[in-house]
């Protein structure tokens, strides 16, 4: 059975944009999928469960061309945790989902079911079984495909002034809400929503499978 869900409080949404795309060798959030960038393919998932949308990245003036509001790093060369923190503190919601701008996707349902969800945490983060990253554990914390509360804000600049970045030993130190992976894929049971965009060979997959999409509308 599924989980009573009773949150319908506003959420702000955030896409950070901020990466060098070292892999990619170009800018991944403007690659053209058809008529769309990466990154209007991401913003068009996911801008129908907030109060707003927009995008943390320096320095970056084609992404307001695109028509999207870009709100810089407030502390430059944090990685994404410092993403996680600008969001934060410009959200007008008390709460922000944070995506990637390579995680063309997404499942709004799942999303959806995420931000529905009874409010009682700092952040609220899928964990997958296995190791798919650099954690260190048995488990991956998708970070990138998480909410954040404004609450979780002092500890998160505590983290980045110490120098501390990584995203994941964040979670020891806030209230985190996990969901399952058996729970996630009720919703994406290919856990596709995770899949990113990195390189050119992944970027000719999000091709594929977007353009074999558009074909079956």
């Amino acid at each position: 059975m599924f989980e009573v869900l009773s949150h319908t409080e506003p959420i702000s949404i955030a896409i950070l944009a901020g990466g060098q795309s070292r892999r990619m060798g170009r800018d991944k959030a403007l690659l053209r999928v058809g008529s769309r960038s990466l990154l209007e393919v991401v913003a068009d998932r996911v801008k129908s469960l907030g109060v707003e949308l927009f995008v943390v990245a320096s320095d970056r003036a084609e992404y307001e061309d695109l028509g999207f509001r870009v709100v810089p790093d407030l502390l430059p060369a944090s990685g994404s945790l410092g993403g996680i923190y600008s969001a934060l503190s410009v959200a007008r919601s008390e709460r922000c989902l944070v995506v990637g701008c390579d995680m063309p996707f997404l499942n709004l349902a799942l999303l959806g079911y995420m931000s529905r969800l009874p409010f009682d945490y700092d952040v609220l983060v899928p964990v997958l079984d296995g190791q798919r990253s650099d954690q260190g554990n048995d488990r991956t914390y998708e970070t990138l495909h998480a909410i954040y509360a404004r609450t979780a804000l002092p500890v998160i600049e505590r983290r980045i002034r110490s120098g501390a970045f990584k995203i994941a030993d964040l979670l020891g130190d806030v209230r985190t809400r996990e969901i399952d992976e058996a729970t996630v894929r009720r919703f994406d049971p290919q856990l596709r929503s995770f899949f990113n965009a990195n390189t050119p060979e992944d970027f000719a997959i999000v091709e594929h499978v977007l353009e074999n999409e558009q074909d079956n509308v």
